[in-house]
């Protein structure tokens, strides 16, 4: 296995180490870190079972499709129950729901689910931006910032896992099939490395984020 390959691999263990230490301190955990538990368990699942198909070498892209509407309604559910009391819940849920028809829309018609599903990813990054974007403001305030005294450290972790990763990966994704298709094979395999660094490092601030949590 080349260093690459190595790091690709490596970069899944604070996925299921985030997952295995949140079901560890599950009954701990305030209501918005419930539901974030949800994005870890569901998409750590996808994302073991991804890593299985390309150790065997099996086309996983269609994972990757289902894998994009878990992981914003997942999100959408965490970031609508964060910001509950100061955004009316039917924007997000609406969002939501406009954002899995595109979606499968896009599986559909568009890019099939054995191709990389760019137009999905880009808007999920984008329309993640835009709420870690919201809740950073939100967290600011001080009416919040009272309310969630105990919680303001721990969400502010996760919610910098989320922008950092999705601001980051933003151009990776729109790229992506581009990328895939016209580019060498060592560039595809760097440009993964990256995505693998910029994963560790969101699964890292998650990790932080779950162990600065004041207990319930």
């Amino acid at each position: 296995m080349n260093y690459s390959k190595l790091i690709i691999v490596v970069s899944h263990v604070p996925v299921f180490a985030s997952v295995i230490y949140a079901l560890i301190i599950y009954k701990q955990l305030q209501h918005e870190l419930k539901v974030f538990f949800w994005f870890l368990f569901l998409t750590g699942i996808l994302q073991f079972v991804s890593l299985l198909l390309w150790t065997k070498s099996i086309n996983n892209m269609p994972l990757l499709h289902v894998y994009v509407i878990v992981s914003f309604v997942s999100l959408a559910w965490y970031y609508n129950s964060l910001m509950k009391d100061f955004i009316h819940r039917y924007v997000i849920i609406i969002a939501a729901g406009l954002f899995c028809l595109l979606s499968l829309l896009n599986s559909l018609f568009v890019q099939p689910v054995f191709s990389f599903n760019s137009y999905a990813l880009t808007l999920e990054s984008a329309l993640l931006i835009i709420l870690s974007l919201s809740a950073y403001i939100l967290l600011l305030k001080k009416i919040v910032a009272e309310k969630k005294k105990g919680e303001i450290k721990s969400l502010n972790w996760i919610n910098s896992g989320v922008f950092i990763y999705y601001s980051s990966t933003l151009l990776i994704f729109y790229f992506g099939d581009l990328i895939t298709h016209s580019y060498s094979r060592s560039f595809n395999r760097y440009t993964w490395v990256l995505h693998s660094f910029l994963s560790i490092v969101m699964y890292t601030c998650f990790i932080i984020g779950l162990w600065k949590r004041q207990a319930k």
